[in-house]
């Protein structure tokens, strides 16, 4: 029996804690419930946003769900009549998936907490005591036996370092900050990278800035969706597979599979909007330099350059491996038998969450109390 925190009451205690809920933290949910265990007793989700829709309820209110990465519905969405293949691709993606989220979430009573900002968590040397910080602003705590890690990437933007950067008087910013093109209206903009976000930041732009300039890191690969999408999207998956079992940095998603030349992308090509500069070699109070001495004048820089696993709050049980990452096979850590990845390496794609929401399910439900006498809840 779940019992609330107080100064005078035990901690409160569960079987399984989900950090995130998101694609990856709502499908591992629904599996547990599936498999027996009781939500907001026996497993508890902690989610950081204030609203459903994980990472979606923050993106930028002009992406589509027509022009974003295909999103997959969650497993068990059909019992409530919702298809993402089915919605409204003229709303704005963030709404959508927020809304069917929320349904979803209210449809099998999975009683996601938030806010609940998780700040570390704590090794009790059989439990882990998982520290967040909600609505009121004060931290709360709570044992558990297991914990999900399902927090994704979008709360760890990487930009990479340049010279200068420190110098520049622009505004710099990452993806996870761009909010509406109008932002830029006048300005001189430079996007740097190579994926979708940095293309579609470009089309937003177009006729809204003074002028944009595309740089990225390494020659963009354009490939035809119909002929060579799976062929890539497999090896980019194995690719990640292979990082995340051998505690490698997780490779970028976008060099393993390249950018499809969708009729939007070839109109951007055609205009000459979409055509890359390879990357500067300082930045300067007023733009950039590249290495011929050329100098691109700049108001804003939009680094659209990824995103790395969020996994800060884990700082404290030493997962780390030396190559930089965790060692994680089949959404479990190889480090120790207590943590479960979800959404993590291959499993970042919308089908690939919900494909390890219910391997991981499983093995949660095989996994040995830490709890003196404890058992695990039942085979899977």
């Amino acid at each position: 029996m779940t019992t609330a925190p107080g100064p005078q009451s035990p901690a409160e205690q569960t079987r399984v804690v989900v950090i995130g809920a998101g694609q990856a933290g709502l499908s591992v949910a629904y599996y547990l419930q599936r498999l027996g265990l009781v939500p907001g007793a026996d497993v508890v989700v902690l989610d950081r946003g204030p609203s459903t829709g994980g990472a979606w309820q923050f993106r930028w209110r002009a992406l589509r769900l027509g022009t974003a990465h295909q999103v997959n519905d969650l497993p068990g969405m059909s019992d409530l009549g919702l298809s993402f293949a089915t919605a409204d691709k003229t709303a704005p993606a963030r709404d959508v998936v927020s809304d069917y989220y929320d349904r979803y979430e209210r449809y099998f009573g999975l009683k996601v907490r938030r806010p609940a900002d998780v700040r570390g968590v704590d090794d009790l040397g059989g439990p882990l005591r998982v520290r967040y910080v909600g609505a009121s602003g004060e931290e709360r705590s709570l044992e558990t036996e297991l914990l999900v890690n399902a927090t994704g990437t979008w709360g760890s933007p990487f930009r990479p370092w340049y010279a200068g950067s420190d110098t520049f008087r622009g505004r710099q910013l990452t993806t996870a900050d761009y909010t509406a093109a109008e932002d830029f209206a006048g300005q001189r903009v430079v996007v740097v990278g190579g994926g979708t976000s940095a293309i579609g930041f470009l089309l937003e732009l177009d006729h809204v800035a003074a002028s944009t300039v595309w740089v990225t890191r390494r020659p963009v690969e354009w490939f035809d969706q119909k002929e060579l999408g799976v062929e890539m999207g497999r090896a980019a998956v194995a690719e990640q597979d292979e990082a995340a079992r051998l505690g490698r940095a997780l490779p970028s998603i976008v060099s393993g599979t390249g950018v499809p030349l969708t009729r939007r992308h070839r109109g951007g090509i055609e205009r000459g909007l979409l055509v890359e500069r390879p990357m500067f070699s300082s930045i300067e109070p007023d733009g950039v330099r590249w290495a011929d001495g050329s100098f691109e004048p700049a108001d804003a820089i939009v680094w659209a350059t990824g995103f790395r696993p969020e996994l800060r709050h884990l700082a404290s049980l030493g997962l780390r491996s030396k190559d930089g990452g965790v060692v994680v096979a089949r959404g479990a850590s190889q480090t120790d038998p207590r943590l479960f990845f979800a959404g993590y390496g291959p499993q970042a794609s919308t089908i690939g969450a919900n494909r390890a929401g219910r391997v991981i399910a499983r093995q949660v439900l095989l996994a040995p109390s830490t709890r003196p006498g404890g058992a695990g809840s039942g085979s899977a």
